[in-house]
């Protein structure tokens, strides 16, 4: 694992979790719990919630104040939205200031969003689930 990504991981304090679920047997929720329960900082993306694992839950990228710090913004939308939700991070990371990594999860990935980030000059990690790559850390 390349030193740098390994220290991006052991020092995460904060996710956006984009598509979090409140359902218990979807993957989001899963990942999210996960991460909660490793002492990181969770804020869950969803129109569909007010709350998800006692967090409030915010209807778009858009809503998180540009003062929150942001390490991770972790992607779980169809391909087919992650050029949409990569440049809303894109413009959210411009109002803020901050630069967080994008991780999209297996097979959420799109040559579009992978564009974006990078011409933003945001990190895009694609196919790989951050709670496995974050227990090879922890």
């Amino acid at each position: 694992m390349d030193p740098d990504f390994k220290k991006k991981l052991e020092n995460i304090d904060t996710v956006v979790v984009v598509g979090c679920s409140a359902n218990k047997y979807r993957t989001s929720y899963h990942i999210a719990n996960y991460l909660k329960e490793n002492g990181i900082n969770i804020i869950p993306v969803n129109p569909k919630y007010d709350e998800v694992l006692g967090e409030k839950c915010y209807a778009s990228i858009k809503e998180i104040a540009a003062d929150v710090e942001v390490d991770v913004v972790d992607i779980f939308r169809d391909s087919e939205y992650t050029a949409q939700m990569v440049q809303e991070v894109v413009d959210w990371s411009k109002k803020s200031g901050q630069n967080p990594l994008i991780w999209t999860q297996l097979s959420v990935s799109s040559p579009e969003a992978k564009a974006l980030a990078e011409e933003a000059g945001l990190d895009y990690v694609e196919n790989k689930c951050l709670m496995v790559q974050h227990g090879k850390v922890a």
